[in-house]
C-alpha cells in the first residue's frame, strides 16, 4: 500500500516576514536607512556640541547668567585738625538701565554718505519697550524724549529714549547706564516694587558727598563730578568706571583723589533673563574703604576769620578778600578764606544752570581761591624783602640814615637838563619823614626811603640795590614759583626783571621801573599766600616752608600711614642781626608806625603795611580807573604775634579796600585778637 506524504506549512517568524517584506519594499529600505543617517547625524552633532565645543557653550551660557560686578566702597573722610568732619557719605538711590536686557529693539547702522561724515545707528524699540521706558520716564519725573525740554536756542537735554539710543549706539549693551542719580527714596522703592514690570531697570544704593560746613571750607575740600568725557580713558585705565563714578575737582577732593576713593571690590553675581540677580556665586575681592584725611584747618578759627574778614570788606566796601593764618615755625595753614567763596552742595546732584550761570558770571570769580590764584601787586608789604636783601648785601647798615623830603626829582636820562622831562616820586607822607634808618623806614612804611634803597638816588650819592639783586632776593622768598600748597589752581606770581621786560615789551628797564619794584608796585605780581609765606621766614628766622593744608592721613581703622612733618623749601642766607632787625622795624609799625590799628595791649605785634594802586579789567569796567584820575588801590597786612616767639601769622587783602592801615590792620588785630583769647589749636 503506498502511503502519501502531505507537506507541512513553513511557519515563518514575525521578524522573518518583516525581512522578507523589506526585501520585496525598495522603499522601505531607504526609509530605513534615512532614519539611521538622521540618528547619526543627530548623534553626531550631540557629540559634537558636548564634546568638542562643550566649554565655548558653557562660557556663553555662564556670559549670560554669571557677571562680574564691582562692589563700591566708602570715601574716606576729610577732618578738621581737631576731628571735625567736613564731609559725610549720606546714602543715595540711582536708577540705571542696562540695554541687554530691555524688550525687543532692532538696531540698524547707516552708513555714512560721504567721506566727512560718520556712520549713524537707528534704534527701533518694540512697543513693550517703548512701555517701559515711558513709564520710567513717568516715575522718575523725567522727560521721555528731548523735544520741548529746552528753549532760548539752547542745546536740547537729552530725554531718557536719547539716552538709551547713545548707549546703544556706543555699543554699550551689557553697561549699566545711570539715568538719574539722587533719587528720592520713595520714587526708588516704587520702582523697585514695579521691577518685574521693567525689565531692564534696576535701583542701586550710592553715596553722595555732603559738606556740612558748605562754603565755609569749600575752597579747601572741593566737591565731586562725573568723569569729564574726554579724560575718559585716562581714568578706565586707572580703574574708574566713566559711567558711574565721580572723582574730586577741586581742592582736597582733587588733590587726594587717590587716598579718599579706596577700592572696590568685586564679586561674580548670577542673573535670570531679566536681569534680577539670583545668588552671589563669589566673593572675588574685598572692598578698600577710602583713606581719612586730616586737615591742618582749625574749624572755629576758620569761621572767625571768615566773620572777621565779611565785617572788614562791609567796612571797607570791598567785593573781593582773602584772610590767612599760619603757624610760621612749620607752615601749616590754620584758616584760609577767599571771599566770594560758593557751597560746593551744589555739584553734590548736579548744579543747576541758574547756579552755574550766577558763579561763571561774577567778574570776582567765586569759585576760584584767591589766596592762591590772584596775581596782585603787594604794594609796601614786599618792602620787608627789599630791607632784607639791602641789609645782608651791605647797602643798608643798622647806623645807615636816608632823607625823605616827601618828593624827590629824577632827570630823565635823554634830557637831564630839562626839569620838565623830570619824573617825580612821591612818599605817602607828602611833609615827608625826614632822616629815618631801616628801622624807621619799615615802621613809618616810607616810600622815599625803599625808592632810594631800590634804585638808588645820585644827588646823595647813595647806590641801590637795582633789579637784580632784588628779583633774586625775591625769589629766594619764594616769589615767582608755586608755594607747593596741596591744592589746586595755584599761581606762581611774578618776578621781573631788566631781561623779562626786554623779551616781552621790547623796552630798557628804568629808574622808575625800578622804584616801583622796590615798594611792591610796578610789574610784580604775588598770590597772598606767598606774601605771607615770606613774612614767615622773618618770624621764624630765615627758613622758608611749604606751607602745609593736609595735617596726616589715616586708614579706615584710624592708623596713621602719613604722618605731617614741617617740610623746609629753603634756608636764607640772612644773619640773624639783619631778622632782628626787621622785626624790630615792623613791631615798631604796630607800637607807633602805619598799623596801630592792629595793636593788641598784652600782645607783642609785628606788623607790615600795604596800600597798592591797581587799574584792572574790572575797575576799568566800573569806571574807577581813569587816566588822569587817582588809580584805586588795594588794602594789605600782614603781622605775626608775639614777637618773642611767634606762634601765628595773619596776612589780610581787600579788593579795592583803600588804605591797608585803615582797612586791612584791623580785620587782622580781631583775628589775632580772637587767635590768643581761646586755647591755643592742638596737634591732632
Amino acid at each position: 500500500m503506498n502511503q502519501q506524504h502531505t507537506s507541512q506549512p513553513v511557519v515563518q517568524s514575525r521578524w522573518q516576514a518583516r525581512w522578507t517584506l523589506v526585501k520585496k519594499s525598495p522603499r522601505v529600505i531607504a526609509l530605513g536607512l534615512l532614519i539611521l543617517c538622521l540618528f547619526g547625524a543627530f548623534g553626531w552633532r550631540l557629540w559634537h556640541l558636548q564634546f568638542v565645543r562643550g566649554e565655548y557653550y558653557r562660557m556663553l551660557a555662564d556670559r549670560q547668567r554669571l557677571k562680574t560686578v564691582d562692589v563700591p566702597t566708602s570715601r574716606g573722610i576729610i577732618y578738621d585738625r581737631n576731628g571735625t568732619p567736613l564731609v559725610r557719605n549720606v546714602p543715595s538711590f540711582k536708577v540705571t538701565i542696562t540695554p541687554a536686557n530691555l524688550p525687543d529693539y532692532d538696531v540698524v547702522i547707516v552708513p555714512a554718505s560721504s567721506p566727512d561724515e560718520k556712520e549713524t545707528v537707528e534704534v527701533t524699540f518694540s512697543p513693550e519697550a517703548e512701555n517701559v521706558l515711558i513709564r520710567l520716564a513717568v516715575l522718575l519725573d523725567m522727560p521721555y524724549t528731548s523735544a520741548g525740554v529746552h528753549g532760548g536756542g539752547a542745546p536740547p537735554e537729552p530725554g531718557l529714549r536719547e539716552m538709551v539710543i547713545q548707549a546703544i549706539a556706543n555699543g554699550a549693551y551689557y553697561s549699566p547706564l545711570v539715568v538719574k542719580q539722587g533719587v528720592e527714596r520713595d520714587t526708588a522703592l516704587l520702582i523697585a516694587q514695579e521691577r518685574i514690570g521693567l525689565p531692564g531697570v534696576s535701583v542701586e544704593v550710592d553715596a553722595r558727598r555732603e559738606y556740612p560746613y558748605g562754603a565755609l571750607v569749600s575752597q579747601l575740600v572741593g566737591y565731586l563730578l562725573p568723569i569729564p568725557g574726554e579724560n575718559e580713558e585716562v581714568y578706565k585705565a586707572r580703574g574708574y568706571d566713566p559711567a558711574t563714578d565721580r572723582v574730586g575737582m577741586a581742592g582736597v577732593e582733587y588733590t587726594y583723589e587717590d587716598t579718599l576713593r579706596g577700592q572696590k571690590g568685586q564679586q561674580l553675581i548670577e542673573e535670570d533673563v531679566l536681569g534680577r540677580v539670583i545668588r552671589v556665586v563669589e566673593q572675588q575681592s574685598a572692598p578698600v574703604p577710602g583713606g581719612n584725611v586730616y586737615l591742618t584747618i582749625d574749624l572755629d578759627l576758620q569761621r572767625a576769620v571768615e566773620e572777621a574778614l565779611q565785617r572788614g570788606m562791609a567796612n571797607a566796601n570791598s567785593p573781593r578778600g582773602v584772610a590767612i593764618v599760619m603757624n610760621p615755625q612749620t607752615g601749616e595753614i590754620l584758616a584760609m578764606v577767599s571771599l566770594p567763596t560758593y557751597d560746593n552742595n551744589l555739584f553734590t546732584q548736579g548744579i543747576s544752570a541758574a547756579d552755574w550761570q550766577r558763579l561763571s558770571q561774577d567778574p570776582h570769580r567765586p569759585l576760584l581761591n584767591h589766596a592762591i590764584a590772584d596775581r596782585l601787586q603787594p604794594g609796601s608789604t614786599f618792602k620787608v624783602v627789599v630791607a632784607a636783601a639791602a641789609l645782608q648785601e651791605g647797602v643798608l647798615t643798622p647806623r645807615t640814615r636816608l632823607n625823605c623830603p616827601g618828593t624827590i626829582v629824577i632827570p630823565n636820562k635823554y634830557y637831564p637838563n630839562d626839569p620838565g622831562q623830570a619824573t617825580p616820586f612821591y612818599c605817602w607822607n607828602r611833609a615827608g619823614h625826614g632822616y629815618l634808618d631801616v628801622v624807621g623806614g619799615i615802621a613809618n612804611s616810607c616810600n622815599i626811603f625803599f625808592y632810594k634803597v631800590g634804585g638808588g638816588y645820585e644827588p646823595d650819592r647813595f647806590e641801590g640795590l637795582g633789579p637784580e639783586r632784588i628779583a633774586r632776593y625775591a625769589r629766594m622768598f619764594g616769589f615767582d614759583q608755586p608755594t607747593g600748597v596741596e591744592l589746586t589752581g595755584e599761581s606762581g606770581g611774578h618776578v621781573p626783571d631788566p631781561t623779562w621786560k626786554r623779551l616781552t615789551y621790547g623796552e630798557s628797564w628804568s629808574t622808575g621801573d625800578t622804584y616801583n619794584f622796590s615798594i611792591g608796585e610796578g610789574y610784580l605780581e604775588v598770590t597772598p599766600l606767598q606774601m605771607l609765606n615770606a613774612v614767615n621766614v622773618i618770624a621764624n628766622g630765615g627758613t622758608l616752608y611749604r606751607p602745609r593744608i593736609v595735617h596726616h592721613i589715616t586708614d579706615a581703622q584710624g592708623n596713621v600711614i602719613r604722618p605731617f612733618a614741617p617740610e623746609i623749601s629753603a634756608t636764607l642766607p640772612i644773619s640773624p642781626e639783619n631778622w632782628t632787625l626787621i622785626r624790630q622795624g615792623m613791631e615798631g609799625a604796630v607800637a607807633y608806625g602805619t598799623a596801630t590799628r592792629a595793636r593788641i595791649e598784652g600782645i607783642r605785634i609785628a606788623g607790615k603795611t600795604g596800600t597798592a594802586q591797581y587799574c584792572d579789567d574790572i575797575a576799568r569796567a566800573t569806571g574807577i580807573c581813569r587816566a588822569g584820575y587817582a588809580q584805586p588801590t588795594h588794602a594789605w597786612f600782614a603781622a605775626f604775634a608775639p614777637v618773642e616767639n611767634p606762634q601765628v601769622s595773619v596776612i589780610v587783602f581787600l579788593y579795592n579796600g583803600g588804605e591797608g592801615s585803615i582797612t586791612a590792620a584791623p580785620v587782622a588785630r580781631e583775628i589775632i585778637e580772637y587767635y590768643f583769647s581761646r586755647s591755643q589749636p592742638a596737634a591732632p
